[in-house]
Order: C-alpha cells, then structure tokens, then sequence
C-alpha cells in the first residue's frame, strides 16, 4: 500500500536542500529523502567551498546562466541567515605573454556572462596585493568568496523545515515507476515505505542517474551517464600565505590545482582530477603530495612540500570525458515527458553557488508544467 504525498525530493545536498526550501515556500507538501544519514556527506561536503564569480563557463550554458545570479544570492543569503562566509577575493595567474591572451580571454568570457567587476593587473600589482606570489600577470576577482558549507546547508535545511518540510535521513531511493499523472517511489532503509508522489525531483548528486535508471517508464534518452571525476586536496601547515584564493589557467575539465583557504585560515591545495576512480573512493593518495607542490610552486615558489598532509578527496558528478567542458542537465516535463518528474544531473561546480538559482529554475519549471 502506498502513501500519498505531493512531492518528494530525492537527495539533501546542497542544491537539494535549496531545491526543496524553495518548493515547501512556496507552499507545496515536501519529503526530502536522504540514502546517508544526514544532510550534505557526498559532494557537498567535499569541495573547496568556494563562492564562484561566473567567470569560465561557456556562455549560454545553465552553468553560466546560474553562477553569476546564484553569487549574488547566496552573499545576500549567508549575510540575511547569519551563515559564516569571506569575500576574500581570487587571483587566477599567468606566467607569460601566452597566458596574458588566455586571461583576456576569460575575461571576455565572463562578461558574457554578467561579470564585469575583473581587473587585469601585472605581476607587480598582483605581488603587491599577495607578497609571496609569482606571477607575470594577473585577474583580480573581487566578488569570489569562501563559506561554510556546513553552515549554509544546516539554514537551508532550517528553512526547510520551518516551512513545513519533512526531512527522511537514511531512506534510499531503491525503485519506481511512473504512473503518468504521479511518481510510485520505493524507498528501503531501516522504516521501508512506498509512496506515490505527484511530484519527484531528483537531486541525486552523484547518484542521480543510477536512481533514474530504477525508476521504470522514464525516457532512458532523457537520462545521462554519469561519472565521476575524483579531486584530492591537501592542506597546508602553519598560516595561510595568502589571503586571497590563487589559481591557475584552467583547463575544459577542471580550474586545476589551486590555493584556497577556509574560513579558520587554514590552507589548501587542490583539487586535482582522475577519471579512473571508482564511485565512493575518497582516499587521498600521498605519494602525489610532491606533483601538488611542484604544480603549486609556479605561483608559489616559496612552498614547503613536507608541510603538506593528505587532506580529504571528493567526486564530481560528469556527464562529460576529459578534457570537456561539462554543463548542468535538468530536464522537465516539457523535455522528458513525464509530468511527474523532474530530474537534475551533472550538478558538479559551481553547484554550491548556484543553489539558489537552480532552486528557483526548478520552481520555474514546476509553474511553468503545472507539475
């Protein structure tokens, strides 16, 4: 026997944590479903907490539409709910004339996607704001930030629940079928249920595809495959040389290793990428602490590798190959066909960021599809 609810959310990250705060708001009956056994354990917990300006995506892309928006948001989100956040600002470095080009570049790139505050500066300029760096030439991002992810989820959750939400922690999404008109859900865990939704969003992370996939009579052309790009991170001993976040020239895949801090002042290093680790390895491989540094030390030359240790790692949910450029894929009713679900996918960086937003697209959709 099954029971009846308006709209499930699968998956208490940080953008399903938004996505259902959003719904519940807007006055709709809300379960929040959760295989751990709390909010944000997965990706949203393994990252580098940073507040993304907008600057690389590919214009036109939900990457791109979503991150410059989704920053102004989330500053006005963490000051209103009291959620510990820095706008530290970011450098991203260049070493010669040829990485000059790629910054004015990027430059134009984010000013097609509505950022216009960055600032091309030389190496002198760049050294005079972060003495101890190494560059020939510089952008200078005054709207990046850190925050505190755990704090920014602990509020959305708090939103959530003060709206009438109903969080289920170690209930896995294990099957289902649509029915056409509502979404039948089997959920396992230790109190096993089955409901049938009028609404389901999925916003599975890094499982996203393997729940849709159980979920019989959705379009499998609707449902891409996933995978993960694993990054390690090592943290740095002693005081953070920098108070700004440093990065390198970024690749399709990946902004490369890069130096950020956390809001306590301690440093970091990372992540780097690899595309052969299996889903869930979170291990941290030590004998790469040497290729950080020696990546590192091209913007910082006075880096000591022996006071580098293993950090933590994290797996970005890609629906792209190496060296491509990956986007977020949410698909609706008007897409997929099916009116009772709705489902993201490829919700890698700038995901934190972009929480608010994509929250507010996904209502977005629901309005627009009477869902």
């Amino acid at each position: 026997m099954s029971d009846k609810v308006d709209v499930a959310v699968i998956g208490a990250g940080v953008i399903g944590l938004a996505v259902a705060r959003a719904i519940a708001r807007a006055g709709r009956e809300v379960i929040l479903l959760e295989r751990e056994g709390t909010f944000g354990t997965v990706t949203s917990s393994r990252n580098s907490e940073v507040i993304h300006a907008g600057i690389y995506y590919r214009p036109g892309g939900l990457r791109a539409r979503f991150c410059h928006p989704g920053k102004i948001k989330l500053y006005e989100f963490c000051r209103s709910h009291g959620v510990g956040h820095l706008n530290c600002e970011k450098l991203i470095v260049a070493h010669d004339d040829v990485g000059v080009a790629k910054l004015k570049s990027i430059i134009q790139t984010a000013r097609a996607n509505g950022v216009e505050d960055l600032e091309l500066i030389d190496g002198r300029a760049a050294a005079a704001l972060e003495p101890g760096l190494s560059a020939y030439a510089a952008i200078r991002s005054p709207s990046t930030g850190i925050v505190d992810s755990h704090g920014l989820m602990l509020a959305l959750l708090g939103d959530f629940e003060d709206a009438g939400g109903m969080f289920a922690r170690a209930a896995p999404v294990e099957a289902g079928e649509d029915l056409g008109s509502a979404l039948r859900i089997e959920v396992g865990g230790d109190a096993p249920m089955t409901l049938e939704c009028s609404l389901v969003v999925n916003c599975a992370g890094l499982y996203a595809d393997q729940v849709a996939r159980a979920i019989s009579g959705l379009d499998p052309a609707f449902i891409p495959v996933q995978r993960p790009a694993k990054g390690q991170y090592f943290v740095y001993a002693g005081k953070a040389p920098f108070s700004r976040l440093i990065y390198p020239l970024h690749m399709p895949d990946s902004q490369g290793v890069h130096y950020t801090r956390d809001l306590g002042g301690q440093a970091r290093l990372g992540p780097d990428i690899s595309w052969d680790a299996p889903l869930g390895d979170y291990e941290v491989d030590e004998r790469r602490r040497e290729q950080f540094a020696s990546e590192c030390r091209k913007f910082w030359p006075d880096l000591d590798a022996n006071k580098l240790t293993p950090g933590y790692a994290g797996q970005r949910p890609k629906t792209t190959g190496p060296g491509e450029e990956g986007d977020f894929y949410i698909v609706g009713p008007s897409v997929q066909g099916s009116p009772a679900y709705i489902g993201l996918y490829g919700m890698e960086s700038p995901g934190l960021t972009s929480c608010l937003e994509v929250a507010d697209h996904v209502t977005a959709i629901i309005a627009g599809s009477g869902a």
